[in-house]
């Protein structure tokens, strides 16, 4: 009950904003924009492989959902850190340090906009993509369970980072960017992880401050900013599995261990940046299984999130 309350004001919230949200219904008018490059900011939901690999399995397919947009405007994106303009990176914060697993040297999603105007002109072809929220969900709870956060402190910090990532939204509009994709955190207590510290109801109320903050801040910026919710859709994957494809929603396929902090939920805990094809579970099809590790979810999710970004963006511009 408490759950579907949640999810009623989340949406009430949202389409208060109806020209940002495809939640709220979508224009009819067929999209003139085609892309001519893509630019990304953000944590590991939007990582394309900063370090080598991206937080799914890295099995060499589209695995992230920013890969699956690219791909169906005809183009492509790839990390900064092999030449591309895509500054995602897995465990960032959108404007603290350190990142959700203790490291200060990850830039945050506001240092990786600051990096992008110092060196790039933004060009009115520009697909501006920016997802954010997942590591402040992480990095907070973690400050709860250590007792330097309480309950209310950890709700309103990880709200005032959606008020941060809308900030870095309006920086780029600001800036010159004409068409920008935002989308924030998912609802992590619908994740394994929340469900094996048994902190559902916490970590939602996180997950929603962080989403209504964020669409109540970029309300105004509706000619050069999209919406698009990412807690819409994994609740529909994770709430109706097989609807998707999916015959498990709850366990991780991959079963790589990282000794050290990995994804920020503790030490040897399963890291999906380490998944490949042969770290799975015996026998398994990942493709059946919506979560990677137990925040970050599988191509087959990423790709199906990715495509309905693109759906709905060929109805907005």
């Amino acid at each position: 009950m408490a759950a579907n309350w949640m999810r009623r004001s989340f949406l009430a919230a949202a389409c208060a904003a109806t020209t940002l949200l495809v939640a709220c219904g979508s224009s009819t008018v067929e999209s003139a924009f085609t892309p001519t490059r893509f630019v990304a900011f953000g944590d590991g939901l939007a990582d394309v492989g900063q370090n080598g690999s991206g937080y799914t399995v890295n099995d060499g397919s589209i695995n992230n959902w920013t890969s699956q947009l690219a791909s169906s405007f005809g183009g492509t994106i790839a990390p900064v850190s092999a030449g591309g303009l895509s500054y995602a990176q897995g465990n960032a914060r959108v404007a603290l340090t350190p990142d959700a697993a203790g490291n200060a040297g990850t830039l945050t999603v506001a240092q990786q906009v600051d990096k992008f105007l110092a060196s790039q002109k933004i060009g009115d072809g520009d697909l501006v993509l920016i997802s954010a929220g997942v590591s402040d969900v992480i990095a907070g709870m973690a400050a709860v369970q250590a007792g330097t956060l309480t309950a209310d402190q950890y709700v309103a910090a990880v709200g005032q980072a959606g008020l941060d990532l809308a900030t870095q939204a309006r920086r780029l509009s600001n800036a010159g960017a004409k068409h920008i994709l935002m989308t924030g955190t998912y609802d992590l207590s619908r994740t394994p992880w929340a469900l094996a510290i048994n902190q559902q109801s916490l970590i939602s109320q996180a997950s929603l401050s962080f989403n209504t903050n964020l669409l109540k801040s970029i309300s105004d910026l509706s000619k050069t900013v999209r919406y698009v919710d990412a807690a819409y859709y994994v609740n529909l994957y994770q709430g109706n599995p097989g609807g998707f494809g999916f015959t498990d929603g709850v366990t991780p396929v991959c079963t790589s261990v990282d000794p050290g902090p990995g994804i920020g939920i503790g030490t040897g805990q399963v890291n999906s940046n380490l998944c490949t094809v042969n770290t799975l579970l015996s026998g398994a099809n990942q493709n059946a299984y919506l979560f990677a590790d137990k925040v970050y979810i599988t191509p087959s999710a990423q790709r199906q999130f990715g495509a309905s970004a693109y759906s709905f963006l060929r109805l907005q511009w």
